[in-house]
């Protein structure tokens, strides 16, 4: 599916470069110029997409740099899926943006406990203070921040005993058979580059066919590609040429060729200063990017914190190899309050979290977020339950999310009622309260005699468990 949007935009646009599944970069300098602006660049890059994929998701950015590109694309959401920062314009746009839009949390962190918030702060700073206290991590933010490439472009051909290729005879028409001599010249590249200190970031794949045709596909990556990073990169774009609508009309392939299109200076890796610890999660990055190429990249999943009021949309699970941030504060303990010895005696609802920190960067709240912990065991379908005081009438709440009467006794689907050792809430939230179908609710986190914790919801005039804490 993604090989057909590629194409799509290479129609368009000389040297696109695939950055990862489901983006591309190329210059616009010379289409721009063709087809009258970036800004009809841009919708004509998004109607092609939309129509080889079937769908309308596209969203297109344009900017100096590929990182203020990428950000511009996906601040593109509601505004006409396009947002064209003006040429020479984008340090300005990147200005107000927060540090942590470099995508290098431990990096944000200790900016941001420096007082450097946004990417305008940082971009103001001297090149050469930088360098000097961030090394060259710091070095490559700044020029992110100040709206640069991360490298310049190397327009120099590299030497031709850099490229590696060999030729298949017979054809190779299944993805396996290509992709495993794809590994072998991967493995080849990088020996080739280690020998003279270098390494690649950008690599060129291409192919030729038994009827002639000639296939090449840029790809990109953020930092040294590896042999392992290489393989799967090369099965990726064989399997889209093979597989893809007009697969069958390409017969099978009779030359694979791997050419390094950005070269740099192979500065090693900085183990962990205890030795092991680098080593080790090295070691699972390269097993999880086999398993990617063995599968492909959609198959291989991590989760990272999201900002969401109820547990389950509190995690998104992001493809391995794609930059993830942490949008959701992580809040307070919640305070668990014991049911008060005299009935009648009303618990006052918590009162809104204010701004809450993770990693030291500022992140608004939620309106009506649990606080943490978080649960251990969110229900797929929540489970019945019944919520009663001390005179076993059913606990009701406000609108104003006021509880009628402390919960004194829980019981779940029918089971044995459970005494209420402690509980906290409510949190109540009214979603949607301007659309025609409004949700309102409020959630407790329960204690009970068991040792058992647990989330009741109140929506609907039911109680509800949506989760279950560890």
């Amino acid at each position: 599916m993604w090989e057909a949007a590629a194409m799509a935009v290479g129609e368009l646009c000389p040297r696109v470069e695939v950055t990862r599944p489901g983006m591309v970069a190329m210059g616009t300098h010379g289409p721009s110029r063709y087809f009258g602006g970036d800004e009809v660049l841009a919708a004509k890059v998004m109607a092609a997409v939309d129509r080889a994929v079937g769908t309308e998701g596209c969203q297109v950015g344009v900017a100096d740099g590929h990182f203020a590109a990428e950000l511009a694309a996906r601040s593109a959401c509601g505004q006409g899926r396009v947002k064209v920062v003006p040429a020479g314009g984008s340090a300005r746009w990147l200005a107000p943006l927060p540090i942590t839009a470099l995508g290098r949390p431990e990096l944000a962190g200790l900016l941001v406990r420096l007082g450097i918030r946004t990417l305008g702060d940082l971009g103001a700073l001297p090149a050469e203070s930088v360098l000097a206290r961030f090394g060259p991590e710091g070095a490559l933010a700044h020029r992110l921040a100040r709206g640069l490439d991360d490298q310049p472009l190397t327009l120099r051909a590299p030497p031709p005993d850099l490229v590696v290729s060999t030729e298949l005879d017979p054809p190779a028409d299944r993805v396996d058979t290509a992709a495993f001599v794809g590994k072998a010249l991967a493995d080849e590249l990088h020996r080739r580059l280690s020998r003279l200190g270098l390494a690649c970031t950008r690599v060129a794949i291409e192919a030729e066919t038994e009827h002639g045709e000639q296939l090449s596909r840029l790809w990109r990556h953020d930092g040294a590609l590896r042999p392992a990073d290489i393989a799967q990169r090369v099965r990726w774009q064989l399997d889209g040429w093979l597989s893809s609508a007009g697969g069958s009309r390409l017969g099978g392939l009779t030359l694979i060729r791997l050419v390094p299109d950005q070269l740099h200076p192979d500065h090693g890796q900085q183990l962990g200063f205890w030795g092991g610890s680098a080593g080790a999660e090295a070691r699972v990055a390269r097993s999880l990017a086999r398993v990617q190429g063995l599968l492909g990249p959609q198959a291989v999943f991590t989760g990272v914190l999201d900002g969401g009021r109820d547990p389950d949309q509190e995690v998104r699970l992001l493809a391995w190899g794609e930059p993830g941030r942490l949008q959701r504060p992580s809040g307070e303990p919640g305070r668990l309050q014991r049911p008060p010895a005299e009935p009648g005696r009303l618990q006052r609802p918590p009162a809104e979290p204010g701004t809450a920190r993770r990693g030291s960067a500022e992140i608004p709240p939620w309106p009506g977020q649990l606080p943490a912990p978080a649960p251990a065991v969110v229900h797929p379908t929540p489970l019945r339950a019944e919520v009663c005081d001390q005179d076993l009438a059913v606990v009701e709440v406000s609108g104003r999310g006021v509880v009628s009467s402390s919960p004194s006794t829980v019981s779940i689907e029918g089971g044995p009622a459970a005494s209420v050792v402690a509980w906290a809430g409510p949190w109540p939230v009214d979603e949607r309260w301007w659309d025609d179908k409004p949700r309102r609710r409020a959630r407790f986190q329960v204690v009970t005699d068991t040792g058992a914790a647990y989330l009741f919801t109140r929506a609907s005039g039911r109680w509800w468990v949506e989760a279950t804490y560890d």
